[in-house]
């Protein structure tokens, strides 16, 4: 990609601050119970950590939270050293699928480019340098072919993986995408994790919640089960424990060990369907 410079990996340069740090985090909504309650946790440069817990475990708040657009009651979050509200060029977002407006009349050219406005400025048009980047990215992502293409045509797995071109486009270091695998194929699962490998080359840190814990155990360095508190946080052998998944499921996760190995049955909450994955 030539209007991609490829970044550095590393996530160990002497000095540097995490790419992402929470650090004693509550938020919550009025009139309800704490969403989070005292968060705290870090991300180096270039790890890939999975969020995993059950609907109402304050997953999609902790990621509001992190981009900025949700007020904490207390804690802070600073993303390479940044507080989070001053760090918005830092940082990418893609919300679950349920928060976008796929009528809205625009290509996929047209939604990538979007992710360039920070760099083009308001009332301005776009230079060749930036044509030059949403081109590059979406050859890169295999979304050339669909660049005219409005976005209401899509599939699920071709409308994730172009908001993660959007979120690329804005140069950002930090990538937090929210429930991505929800409602696609298994061919678009392998689509949207090619995707994710591309966006690591590139030295860009990703944050994502799933349900499903084998694209979590076999896909990312660590994992960061929530149930409105911090239950586990590491690598998939040390958080995936059954006693780990009891407190944050209960009995909506049956757990089963066969030998060392723990078997888990999970469910998809977007369609009620069980899906059965191992590790």
């Amino acid at each position: 990609m030539a209007a991609l410079a490829k970044r550095e990996t590393s996530s160990k340069a002497t000095g540097s601050p995490p790419a992402l740090n929470v650090e004693r985090v509550s938020a919550g909504y009025p009139g309800n119970r704490q969403a989070l309650d005292d968060i705290s946790f870090s991300v180096a440069k270039g790890e890939r950590v999975a969020v995993i817990g059950p609907n109402g475990a304050g997953k999609s708040t902790l990621f509001k939270a992190i981009v900025g657009v949700m007020h904490i009651s207390s804690g802070r979050i600073t993303i390479y050293g940044e507080d989070t509200h001053s760090s918005h060029t830092n940082v990418g977002y893609v919300p679950q699928q349920s928060a976008i407006d796929w009528t809205f009349p625009a290509s996929v050219f047209d939604v990538v480019m979007m992710g360039r406005s920070r760099h083009i400025g308001w009332f301005r048009w776009p230079r060749k340098d930036d044509r030059d980047i949403v081109r590059d990215i979406l050859e890169h992502l295999s979304l050339d072919h669909l660049a005219d293409r409005q976005i209401s045509e899509l599939s699920g797995g071709q409308r994730r993986r172009v908001f993660i071109a959007r979120a690329m486009a804005q140069d950002t270091r930090l990538m937090v995408l929210d429930e991505p695998f929800t409602g696609v194929d298994q061919t678009a699962e392998q689509e949207i994790i090619e995707s994710l490998d591309i966006l690591t080359n590139h030295g860009i840190t990703l944050l994502l919640s799933t349900h499903h814990m084998e694209n979590a155990a076999l896909h990312f360095d660590k994992i960061l089960i929530l149930r409105q508190r911090l239950l586990a946080y590491g690598p998939p052998g040390d958080a995936l424990t059954t006693a780990n998944l009891r407190d944050a499921f209960g009995s909506a996760l049956p757990v089963m060990t066969h030998g060392d190995d723990l078997l888990m049955f999970s469910v998809d909450y977007a369609d009620g369907e069980a899906v059965d994955g191992s590790r």
